[in-house]
């Protein structure tokens, strides 16, 4: 006698629902990972932050701003492989930031006629809607939530995009708005080009593949990761000096633009032009990254509200964890 064919099991409903929320139970548990460093140098931080004098996390600022993020640049740099087709990544992360300094500067001009926003507000609120952390966090979701295949999008995004927009449109915005001068074009211009970190990022993608000592190497990678814990740290100081949450609102406005409103409207754009599966879900996960630290770098450095720069922050973070299934759900395939 043959042997009885198995009976195939129908593939109901309830069965990819069942297995949709097992791969999204997955992705949060491998995301505990990523912000394990994360609420530990931040929580840092805040305990520094109570024990020292209020001016130092303006010193820890200026030297994250002139020394240690243009460092970091060019070791996060080195040894980046080019690709034709990986010129898309970067090309969304200006749409993207563009996009979100558009209806933020809209909303913003609302803010400032009817509720008396400063200057200074507007700035950080501005870059809060523009830059994501797409860097510091990003890498590290898009490799547990994606994989190292795809990597190179990620990488992209960030070193051709992001980078480039925080620490040069960002810095012309924040020049312009801690002066509070709109009739002169040029200042923004000038505080651009003499940006550290926009020349580092020129001499780190030209120097990419530079043969130099081991010890060297490994220096250069260290430093940029002290750099890492450095910005987390500044973060968690800057959140123990918060002394209300009148910025709650306005935090979450930007918020909203930056990690909701925006990778919503481009991410359904990419996926009706034929962009899917892993590269659209790398892409995506970059835009829905949370405001950069680079925000609160150039607060610091340019005496923006730093208040509303790190209430941002620590709302996005938080929004990050409640969003993911968001995202998944909707273009999870």
């Amino acid at each position: 006698m043959g042997q009885k064919p198995e009976e195939e099991i129908p593939l109901t409903s309830e069965f990819y629902f069942q297995i949709s929320f097992i791969l999204a139970i997955m992705a949060i548990s491998n995301l505990s990972a990523v912000y394990l460093p994360l609420v530990s140098w931040t929580g840092f931080g805040w305990f520094l932050g109570r024990l020292l004098p209020p001016s130092i996390p303006a010193y820890v600022g200026k030297f994250l701003f002139w020394v240690g993020i243009p460092i970091g640049i060019v070791a996060f740099l080195r040894h980046t492989q080019l690709s034709l087709s990986l010129w898309i990544a970067p090309a969304v992360a200006w749409v993207a930031m563009l996009s979100g300094i558009g209806l933020a500067w809209w909303v913003s001009r609302w803010k400032k006629r009817h509720h008396s926003w400063s200057h200074r507000t507007q700035g950080s609120f501005l870059l809060a809607s523009m830059v994501g952390n797409t860097g510091y966090i990003g890498f590290p979701v898009s490799l547990a939530l994606v994989g190292p295949q795809y990597f190179a999008w990620a990488l992209f995004y960030d070193l051709l995009g992001s980078t480039p927009g925080a620490y040069g449109l960002g810095v012309a915005l924040a020049s312009r708005f801690a002066q509070g001068n709109t009739q002169n074009p040029w200042k923004p211009l000038q505080a651009m080009l003499k940006n550290p970190a926009l020349w580092s990022f020129v001499v780190g993608l030209t120097c990419r593949d530079l043969p130099i000592p081991e010890l060297v190497e490994n220096s250069l990678r260290g430093l940029a990761w002290f750099v890492v814990s450095l910005s987390l740290v500044l973060v968690g100081m800057r959140l123990s000096q918060l002394s209300s949450f009148r910025h709650i609102k306005p935090a979450l406005m930007g918020v909203g633009i930056k990690m909701l409103l925006v990778p919503l409207v481009l991410g359904t754009i990419l996926w009706w032009s034929g962009i899917t599966g892993m590269t659209h879900r790398v892409i995506l996960l970059q835009m829905a990254m949370p405001p950069a630290f680079a925000t609160l770098v150039i607060a610091e450095a340019y005496e923006l509200d730093q208040e509303l720069s790190v209430t941002a922050l620590a709302t996005g973070s938080v929004g990050l964890l409640v969003l993911l299934p968001f995202w998944f759900w909707l273009f999870g395939g």
